[in-house]
């Protein structure tokens, strides 16, 4: 939300883990429901959307899928892991869904089913530098984003662009920029907004959007009562304000899709 050309290397690792396990099923919603619990991956060190307060995993996300979680009558497990295998074990049935800031594309599309978006957001071009904030000014530059994101990927697309540096967390991505080892640091909207308000010293500079994106939960293809009953929670807390109440206590705002 990465050197090995990201997305493309990602999705054919997760067509060759199908092709592998093609017999594999997800859970369906009814043994989801006769177990009493479903299992929910996530990145769990991408602040406000998930990360660790000591032990406890904490963020947007987190409380947000517990909240949809309750809707649907269920407890949950949380699972913590890099958000370039997040994807994958969701075709190899290690968890139920996974809610971890994945943007909706058309390649991902393909490979998993995403719910109605539950926010909408975009990559942000960070620099120390005032003169580095737009498209154009990334000419020549070297950026730092994390391994399998989207900001990856429509980085990679720029013309002109000296060095794409790719880190396993975005939080190494930031430090990177911070220790002067690129120019660029893009990320989500919201995790920037994060890091400028946690460190106003730091002398991080908010640029124009690369890119704008919704938010969605993955899936795995072929479990339509499951889809179904995402769409349904998630619904249902945007309408009941526990989802304004959540956005606001992490982003002083209401962040759902217009």
């Amino acid at each position: 939300m990465k050197s090995m050309k990201p997305l493309l290397a990602l999705m054919a690792g997760l067509f060759t883990i199908a092709a592998v396990s093609g017999s594999a099923q997800a859970r369906t919603l009814d043994e989801i429901k006769k177990s009493g619990t479903i299992i929910v991956a996530t990145e769990g060190s991408y602040p406000p959307f998930s990360y660790f307060q000591g032990a406890k995993l904490v963020g947007f996300e987190v409380e947000l899928g517990e909240a949809m979680v309750k809707k649907m009558g269920l407890a949950i497990e949380w699972k913590t892991l890099s958000f370039d295998a997040l994807l994958a074990g969701l075709r190899q049935d290690r968890w139920d869904m996974v809610m971890s800031s994945f943007g909706v594309t058309e390649q991902r599309s393909k490979a998993v089913h995403f719910s109605n978006p539950y926010y909408c957001s975009g990559g942000m071009i960070v620099s120390k530098n005032p003169a580095i904030g737009t498209v154009a000014s990334l000419n020549g530059k070297t950026i730092a984003v994390q391994t399998g994101t989207t900001y990856m990927e429509n980085v990679e697309k720029l013309p002109g662009i000296k060095e794409v540096k790719n880190f396993p967390r975005d939080t190494d991505a930031r430090s990177a920029l911070l220790n002067g080892r690129v120019d660029v640091w893009v990320s989500d909207r919201f995790a920037v907004k994060t890091a400028l308000e946690a460190s106003p010293a730091a002398g991080l500079k908010a640029g124009d959007y690369l890119f704008v994106e919704k938010i969605a939960v993955a899936l795995k293809k072929g479990n339509p009562a499951l889809a179904a009953a995402v769409d349904k929670a998630l619904a249902e807390v945007l309408a009941d304000g526990s989802y304004k109440a959540i956005s606001q206590k992490y982003m002083q705002e209401d962040i759902r899709c217009p």
